[in-house]
């Protein structure tokens, strides 16, 4: 086990790689159906598909605020 204190922003991070992974798996399964001349699914599943660039987003906050956090311990 680590004695380092988690970062602020790993919650993030995590929260945002699982969310990713929810929306790419929403992607998928949209487009599957548009390949294979299938009935389109409903709209609620493209705005699932939104999930992708939100998880990327709060992701992408988390490391910039491990970045401050690592800038701050290390000092000027």
């Amino acid at each position: 086990m680590s004695s380092q204190s988690p970062d602020p922003g790993d919650v993030y991070v995590k929260a945002g790689t699982a969310v990713f992974g929810l929306g790419a798996l929403a992607t998928l399964i949209t487009f599957v159906p548009l390949f294979l001349h299938l009935t389109p699914l409903p709209t609620a599943m493209y705005w699932l598909s939104m999930l992708m660039p939100a998880g990327f987003l709060a992701a992408l906050t988390g490391l910039f605020l491990n970045a401050r956090a690592q800038r701050r311990r290390v000092g000027p």
